[in-house]
């Protein structure tokens, strides 16, 4: 597996992305919601994410043309052990 990717998608079957918010999701203090949230959590997941020269995407899942749920997948590329420590120095 090495030279290639590893990617993890995880899915949900809630009300999905309010498309108010699709294109900023991954800001700073972007947030639908009303439980005291800061709108933080997913700006700081991209960072890490790219930090690794990965990708992280959200996108909603449609059955019968009707938004159930969505799916949010981050894609990191495998590297050698030794590429990682060179990168750090």
């Amino acid at each position: 597996m090495e030279g290639g990717t590893v990617t993890v998608s995880v899915t949900d079957t809630g009300k999905g992305i309010d498309a108010s918010i699709k294109d900023k999701l991954f800001e700073k203090f972007i947030t639908t919601s009303n439980r005291g949230g800061t709108g933080l959590g997913l700006y700081i997941s991209k960072k890490i994410v790219e930090a690794h020269d990965g990708k992280i995407w959200a996108d909603n899942n449609n059955s019968d043309g009707k938004v159930k749920g969505a799916t949010f997948t981050l894609s990191l590329p495998i590297k050698k052990r030794e590429e990682n420590l060179l990168r750090d120095k």
